[in-house]
């Protein structure tokens, strides 16, 4: 499996297993992730991606299995203990609170902080990348654009000022140019110090920001190396790379 030259593991997943039900989703996967990476996560829709994200999260339980974060257990705690040790996730579909105000919303974010100066040094480094949320913060969040309300989920995230950033399909839904300001976001905010789980649907983007992938098929994970041996790996280019020629 390839690491990054400092070795430094700080989110490990052991032969994780997770069930809906009777059903099981993930079958016993190991992935690593070291600390100031940027770590995407490949695989078709029903491949086990965010449901290892809400496992990490804490918002499901493993059958089997254990997730450490700097070496302490996460997978016998409740979620929002997770984020108090420093773990947040913008999910899938963005769920934001529409009838809350942008700025309410991110407010929410640090609702496991009692550092009112930090809470607000963060914020005013969240408007700083993203200047389109300090613009409409006092507007309601289910009136903004789609892109706008991505921005708001990561931005919302971020306000715990987590050590991993955990981010489910962010580009899902938006404009090209959209996408490009995200990712170029992404990239700054890993810049600063932030691990960066990505769970995307746009391969290539994400593994031209990647560190490092996994590629997870029907809950297992059936390769795992450099993103850049990723991008130029035959099978990751037929199935989600589009043609070879375009690499």
């Amino acid at each position: 499996m390839a690491t990054d030259s400092s070795g430094s593991s700080c989110l490990e997943l052991r032969k994780l297993r997770v069930k809906y039900g009777s059903v099981e989703v993930l079958h016993g996967i190991d992935i690593t992730v070291n600390k100031g990476e940027i770590v995407t996560i490949l695989g078709a829709n029903g491949a086990g991606k965010t449901t290892m994200l809400l496992t990490i999260s804490g918002l499901l339980r493993p059958s089997e299995g254990e997730i450490f974060f700097e070496g302490k257990a996460l997978h016998t705690l409740p979620s929002h203990a997770v984020v108090a040790c420093g773990i947040t996730q913008a999910p899938e579909g963005r769920r934001i609170f529409g009838t809350m105000s942008v700025l309410e919303n991110l407010r929410l974010g640090a609702f496991t902080s009692r550092d009112k100066k930090r809470n607000n040094d963060t914020l005013e480094w969240i408007f700083t990348l993203f200047p389109r949320l300090h613009e409409r913060e006092g507007q309601l969040a289910g009136t903004l654009s789609g892109g706008e309300q991505q921005m708001l989920a990561i931005g919302r995230a971020l306000m715990s000022s987590p050590r991993v950033l955990l981010l489910d399909e962010p580009s899902l839904g938006l404009a090209p140019m959209l996408v490009r300001s995200i990712f170029d976001t992404i990239k700054t905010i890993n810049q600063t110090g932030v691990t960066v789980v990505l769970v995307e649907q746009n391969a290539k983007a994400a593994l031209k920001l990647a560190d490092r992938g996994y590629v997870l098929e029907v809950g297992n994970v059936v390769i795992a190396d450099t993103a850049a041996n990723l991008l130029a790996n035959p099978e990751v280019q037929s199935a989600y790379l589009g043609k070879a020629k375009e690499q």
